[in-house]
């Protein structure tokens, strides 16, 4: 385990690489570690706490909204949000009241939304619920993975970067880029997990993501993905994955081919994005937005797993692009209808 000069961690294998390894690409599973969230700037007593919000929420949800603040020994104190600085700069900004008066929060104490004294994460048919899934489900799914290809012959070039202040701007994602905290030819796989939308439900199984809102992603590798874990469907029928767009939001990977590097993002279909329950009503008007707890399948997350492994074992076997193939393949059925007399 390895920390560049901006806090990302690079995991990487102890086993040395035979010859013909060496010479392929190195793999590596991206996530991030960070969640949208409050930060403390300081105080107008020691019942009025001010928070700036990094991330990205919409203003409604910000309303009267329950907060808990952690001061430095893990202890919560409960508050709400009672004034808005919505034009501030950097980030939006906050006054909360606090329940009790307290002289233990100080500058730089993390603060986020609070559910309610009994909420505890949980599953619950099939899904859980919890204070936050992106990305820790996708970072947790990356650790998994190792954990399996750490024990495979062969799989000694695939290790795992996880990223910084992904919610503010991808700044940790660009500083490991700037920094060459990994290796310019290596292929980035970025978990995330991603507003699902009717297209793309929660349990449908983890998806192989072409783009985000604001590009799409790698061709070359996205498509020998796809056709990777078709072939694996078409021999075990009960595998679920999808191939989708997924536009609610922009991704890591969208950063690391910005900046030359082969990537491409799988994801969970995520419910109550960021936190914000019923967002399509907040965003039209509709009164009384309210936060909740983020929640995924559980099957899906299971399935990114199963998914990340099939990649790593099947992206270097040797077959080459199985889309030229194809292309190739199709050429020599069909050229016989370019011919002229």
């Amino acid at each position: 385990m390895k920390e560049d000069r901006a806090g990302n961690i690079l995991l990487t294998q102890r086993r040395k690489p035979s010859a013909a390894q060496r010479r392929l690409k190195p793999i590596f599973i991206t996530a991030h570690m960070d969640h949208p969230a409050f930060v403390v700037r300081g105080f107008a007593n020691d019942a009025t706490v001010e928070l700036e919000f990094r991330g990205g929420v919409h203003d409604p949800y910000f309303t009267r909204a329950p907060l808990e603040i952690f001061d430095g020994s893990g202890q919560r104190h409960l508050a709400k949000i009672v004034a808005m600085d919505t034009e501030a700069k950097p980030f939006k900004r906050v006054i909360a009241a606090l329940e009790r008066p307290t002289d233990d929060i100080m500058v730089g104490d993390i603060g986020r939304w609070h559910f309610g004294r009994s909420f505890k994460p949980h599953v619950s048919d099939g899904l859980l619920h919890t204070h936050a899934c992106d990305d820790l489900a996708a970072l947790a799914a990356a650790l998994a993975t190792l954990d399996v290809l750490r024990n495979r012959k062969g799989m000694e070039h695939v290790g795992v970067l996880l990223t910084r202040a992904e919610e503010i701007g991808f700044i940790g994602a660009i500083a490991a880029c700037k920094l060459r905290s990994v290796p310019k030819g290596a292929r980035l796989l970025c978990l995330e997990n991603s507003r699902s939308f009717a297209e793309s439900p929660i349990g449908g199984g983890p998806i192989l993501r072409v783009g985000d809102k604001m590009s799409v992603f790698h061709p070359v590798l996205t498509n020998h993905i796809g056709m990777i874990l078709t072939e694996h469907q078409k021999a075990e029928p009960t595998f679920k994955w999808q191939r989708k767009l997924m536009p609610g939001g922009t991704c890591e990977a969208t950063t690391f081919n910005t900046y030359g590097f082969e990537s491409t993002c799988l994801c969970l279909p995520l419910g109550n994005y960021h936190n914000m329950h019923d967002i399509d009503g907040a965003v039209a008007g509709k009164p009384g937005a309210k936060v909740g707890p983020e929640f995924i399948s559980m099957d899906d997350y299971h399935g990114m797993i199963r998914m990340l492994v099939i990649i790593a074992l099947r992206l270097d076997d040797g077959k080459g692009s199985p889309l030229l193939d194809r292309m190739e393949q199709l050429h020599r059925d069909f050229k016989f209808v370019l011919e002229r007399d």
